[in-house]
């Protein structure tokens, strides 16, 4: 649904080097650059950008506002969080599970130099069992067979049946 994030920052180079090593940690990179006004990460593609306000007033954090990366393992989210805090972020929620998003939620969050909210998460889902995925695949197919079929061939095969039994 989202194309991309932008954050604002006072000094995109100061904030250039909190961001690449606290997205680092993530194993994102800087992938954009137009300095001095913004820059860009994502694995590939620019997805989340640090800039200068576009209307040149000094930048304001959004309240309740936050934004959450993706991250692959327990450790890279504890390796987040110790950059943000090594690069000079704020301490907003150590490295943990977090219950109240749900039993397999696990994040750690910080603040940024200028006071934006950042999130490293790894959400665990069950993997569906591959037995499971098959019979839904199997009754998703006899259902797709049994509607395209002709009206007229159902009602024949029926009679042709009932004879049978007789």
């Amino acid at each position: 649904m989202l194309h991309h994030v932008s954050v604002g920052v006072m000094n995109v180079e100061r904030a250039a080097r909190f961001y690449d090593s606290v997205l680092g940690a993530l194993g994102y990179r800087r992938v954009m650059e137009f300095m001095p006004y913004a820059i860009a990460y994502g694995a590939e593609t620019p997805v989340f950008w640090v800039q200068l306000p576009h209307n040149q007033s000094p930048a304001t954090v959004g309240n309740g506002v936050h934004v959450g990366f993706v991250a692959m393992t327990k450790d890279m989210i504890g390796a987040f969080h110790r950059a943000a805090l090594a690069a000079g972020g704020t301490d907003e929620g150590a490295p943990g599970p977090r219950p109240d998003y749900g039993a397999d939620y696990y994040g750690a969050f910080v603040r940024d130099l200028d006071g934006n909210k950042l999130e490293a998460v790894l959400v665990q889902r069950p993997a569906a069992s591959q037995g499971a995925t098959k019979r839904k695949r199997r009754a998703s197919k006899k259902k797709r067979r049994a509607t395209t079929k002709p009206k007229a061939s159902r009602t024949k095969k029926k009679a042709k049946a009932k004879r049978r039994r007789r």
